[in-house]
């Protein structure tokens, strides 16, 4: 079966005539017939009625005319999808992580612009799950999220592991000996995001799996502030060691490596079907976001042509 005779027929079908279906496509009216008819001998029915004028189609030819219909709106959709030869424009609907928002969005938005202004971006933040569901949903064209490495994502949504995330705890600056295990630092109490947040629940389990509780001193949102807060003494933090690792309060912090709690994150890009132009741009999002982190740049997602 080949698609030039199933457009014919299709030609025929709407016109009513071998004569005006020919002019419409191009074609002399014998390559017409003939492309008609191998394409009934393709499916080894008769689709039209040759007996009537104008031409009908079969009660068969009717059925199969519908079914048509459906191949050339998916073949339409995937000649869309497979455009990538038009640069990427219009809106984007991007998302972060709330605890990476500050550190991260305004760099990877600035490389967005710079490599692709026709694009609108649209940003947002949230915690993982939310903006998983706003993917499923579709409500989002990308987001770059932090979830464990062993994370299974859902039908219908496309996901590409960046790189892993180390997670480290903070402390103030001081002269005393670091603590080395997690007992002998919950007591300080920790400066965390509010509930919702995964580095947040990663060192609730661990508190609970010891039988230690989790003491709160602060709830604050942002790298800045919990830095600030915490170089002030009044806590311990736990984040992506990049972050802390190239902060202005770098001299003013310890961080501490736990003999039974090194948390690590994946940094995940997750879409769901999107346009071949727009995968470029979404790249360079993705990407400026992980070398925030100090993750390896790399092309995230492959097409093939």
């Amino acid at each position: 079966m080949k698609f030039e005779d199933l457009t014919a027929f299709m030609a025929v079908y709407r016109l009513q005539s071998t004569r005006v279906a020919a002019e419409e496509l191009g074609l002399t009216q014998p390559a017409i017939t003939r492309r008609v008819q191998n394409f009934e001998e393709s499916l080894g029915i008769v689709l039209l009625d040759r007996q009537t004028k104008p031409l009908k189609p079969t009660l068969i030819g009717k059925r199969v005319f519908q079914q048509c219909q459906n191949i050339l709106r998916e073949v339409d959709a995937l000649r869309d999808l497979v455009a990538d030869d038009t640069p990427a424009s219009g809106l984007l609907r991007l998302a972060v992580p709330q605890s990476l928002s500050e550190s991260s969005l305004l760099p990877a938005l600035n490389a967005l612009s710079s490599h692709f202004p026709q694009v609108q971006p649209r940003l947002s933040s949230g915690w993982g799950e939310e903006l998983l569901t706003r993917v499923q949903q579709q409500d989002l064209d990308a987001a770059v999220v932090l979830f464990p490495a062993s994370k299974q994502f859902a039908d219908g949504v496309e996901s590409q592991a960046l790189g892993s995330v180390e997670l480290v705890v903070v402390g103030p600056k001081t002269a005393a000996p670091p603590p080395k295990h997690l007992d002998q630092c919950y007591q300080q109490g920790w400066i965390l995001n509010p509930q919702g947040c995964g580095f947040r629940a990663a060192l609730q389990r661990a508190l609970t799996e010891q039988g230690l509780p989790l003491l709160i001193n602060l709830e604050a949102f942002g790298t800045s502030l919990q830095l600030s807060l915490i170089a002030q003494g009044r806590g311990m933090g736990l984040m992506p060691r990049a972050l802390v690792e190239q902060h202005p309060l770098r001299d003013q912090l310890s961080l501490y490596t736990l003999n039974d709690f090194a948390p690590h994150s994946q940094l995940w890009l997750i879409y769901p079907p999107i346009l071949a132009s727009q995968i470029p741009a979404v790249e360079v999002f993705a990407e400026a976001m992980a070398k925030g982190l100090g993750l390896e740049s790399r092309r995230v997602i492959a097409i093939n042509n």
